[in-house]
């Protein structure tokens, strides 16, 4: 978490995303697979998982598949909603798909409530 207040990291953040978007498209959520989707490395996602898991927002077996908790769910559908809308958005202002993609990846991580809110607000009158 960041310092100051409650927001995850963004790391923590795109580790808990990535864990729903596979879980999503019905694959065993193992490090691997999370490696190969954010492009880190092995080590970086073995370090990623404890702290998940000390901040209670997956299960891990030993080797086992990764599942997200409650909690990380609740965490992890707020992100990707931000993700999804910011990316609307974008787009609907006319930028192009992969710089849509990029941007909201960085966006959705430090955009207050309120703006979300009204970029929200925005997509769902235009879209």
């Amino acid at each position: 978490m960041r310092q100051g207040d409650n927001r995850l990291t963004k790391s923590i953040e795109d580790y808990i995303e990535a864990i729903l978007i596979l879980e999503q498209k019905g694959e065993n959520v193992q490090s691997v697979k999370i490696a190969h989707f954010l492009n880190v490395s092995k080590p970086a996602v073995s370090k990623a998982m404890n702290e998940l898991l000390q901040l209670g927002l997956i299960e891990k077996v030993s080797y086992g598949d990764i599942h997200l908790t409650e909690r990380g769910k609740h965490e992890a559908n707020k992100v990707y909603e931000k993700h999804i809308t910011i990316k609307k958005f974008l787009l609907l202002l006319g930028i192009d798909e992969e710089n849509a993609e990029h941007d909201c990846c960085l966006i959705e991580h430090v955009i207050s409530e309120k703006t979300f809110d009204k970029i929200k607000e925005f997509v769902s009158k235009n879209a």
